[in-house]
């Protein structure tokens, strides 16, 4: 018999390594072609990976919890053929390694004097194992560890920004990574020289140190909560973890004000009561209001593109792709936000096919990792849950993010040629979250009413 090994594969290009959540099939079990073996999940999303071969499971190379690189073996599969190992063919398999993944090799071996088991479970941030044994060969505190900016999605801290912050603070240069062997050599020069360095530090505090402290710092002590005997206790499940994380990131972040516009759709609601069943018959797609609201915010960040920025540092970054996220409420209650690639490309049609299929996948946990990044400004339908407006929170790094309302039948003072009337209107509110400190009422003011001017002029003749 044949052993197969099955590789950890590519889900995406800024994604090198998923965390194994639950085995589907045990050692011993028998596994048919496309048969899912394990479950898996990022930081993004969770996935499934199945088997390209028939044959029946004899190894686990991971256990739950326990984090893969991206080309890993994770699995040996016994199939039938000679005793020759098989190797899946995998594009993640046959790209090589780049050099910064290298640079982890000698960490974990290279053993320092042994240290005093420290306890990273007190904090609130989320830290893989690898980070955690860096830190802990290193000396480095769970305090000084919970200071460090992640550069991972939702803040995450990776072994690059902890070895970063090792170098930093032992006077070894942020440069173009050295090869392994002389990053080991100047290593151990700097674990000799480690008394003097660290008077060098206190003398030199990093920069990041002093703008802490030139800037008000919220309380990191919590308010005390009690359980009483008849309270349900539940446990945060790992997406609701990193949405907290990511939500209070982005306040602490961003300087969050919100503008709100009323707009009269009623042209928009009659057209598409008139379109959509003859458009369902033709597509086989149901048309929602969702890729209307898309098209309209892709024009209006067209005719005003100093919304569709990012911020680093000091520095703002105009995006050139118009990538509008749709935030999709789960069945678990949870929240994910994929995202329409260059959605200003996109004809109505071609954008209801998009939505209806991201919002199917995000339901039934299908979606790619690359399909919930690069964002650079998100849409939220709060309008989906009966309520009439709300007050969003901005999804870092992007600068603004749009809540749609309920669409209510409302009396409306009309203007005519022969005088005002009163006439029943299809009302909305939109309202628009953004970051003060780059975008300005007015430019917030003028988008948001924007949206709605486009909304309001739909033309109820128009051909899809």
């Amino acid at each position: 018999m044949a052993l197969y090994e099955l590789l950890l594969p590519k889900m995406g290009e800024s994604v090198a390594e998923a965390t194994v959540i639950k085995w589907q099939k045990n050692v011993g079990d028998k596994i048919d072609i496309d048969d899912s073996v394990l479950e898996i999940a990022t930081d993004k999303v969770d996935s499934e990976v199945p088997s390209p071969v028939e044959g029946k499971l004899v190894e686990q190379r991971f256990a739950e919890d326990e984090v893969a690189q991206v080309g890993d073996v994770i699995a040996i599969i016994e199939i039938a053929g000679d005793d020759k190992v098989a190797e899946k063919p995998s594009a993640a398999a046959e790209e090589p390694v780049v050099e910064e993944e290298k640079i982890e090799v000698p960490y974990v071996p290279e053993v320092a004097p042994k240290t005093e088991a420290k306890d990273f479970a007190a904090s609130d941030r989320f830290y893989s194992p690898l980070v955690k044994s860096i830190a802990q060969e290193e000396g480095i505190s769970l305090t000084d560890l919970d200071q460090i900016k992640g550069s991972g999605a939702d803040g995450r801290v990776t072994k690059d920004d902890l070895l970063n912050y090792i170098n930093d603070s032992k006077g070894v240069s942020n440069g173009t990574q050295e090869p392994v062997k002389e990053f080991v050599e100047v290593k151990k020069e700097i674990v000799e020289d480690k008394k003097e360095i660290v008077e060098d530090k206190k003398e030199t505090p990093p920069i990041k140190q002093e703008l802490k402290a030139s800037v008000p710092q919220p309380s990191s002590k919590a308010a005390p909560v009690y359980a009483s005997g008849g309270d349900e206790i539940i446990e945060m499940d790992r997406m609701r973890k990193l949405i907290a994380d990511h939500m209070v990131n982005s306040k602490h972040t961003s300087a969050h004000v919100t503008s709100f516009v009323e707009a009269d759709v009623t042209n928009m609601v009659l057209w598409r009561n008139k379109v959509k069943s003859s458009f369902e018959k033709r597509e086989g797609e149901k048309i929602t209001f969702t890729p209307i609201f898309i098209e309209a915010v892709a024009k209006a960040i067209k005719d005003l593109p100093m919304i569709n920025i990012q911020v680093k540092g000091t520095q703002i970054i105009k995006k050139k792709d118009i990538n509008i996220g749709m935030a999709a409420a789960l069945p678990s209650g949870n929240l994910i936000v994929p995202v329409i690639k260059n959605a200003d490309q996109l004809n109505l049609v071609g954008l209801t096919k998009a939505v209806n299929d991201l919002a199917n996948r995000s339901r039934n946990n299908k979606l790619q990792p690359d399909e919930v990044q690069g964002g650079t400004f998100t849409l939220t339908n709060v309008g989906t849950f009966g309520n009439v407006m709300g007050t969003p929170i901005i999804n870092q790094p992007q600068v603004a993010i749009l809540a749609v309302g309920a669409i209510k039948k409302k009396p409306a003072v009309l203007e005519t040629e022969y005088g005002d009337v009163i006439a029943i209107r299809h009302m909305m509110y939109l309202s628009l979250s953004y970051d003060h400190r780059v975008v300005d009422g007015s430019l917030g003011g003028m988008f948001v009413r924007k949206v709605a001017d486009y909304l309001e002029a739909w033309d109820m003749n128009r051909e899809i």
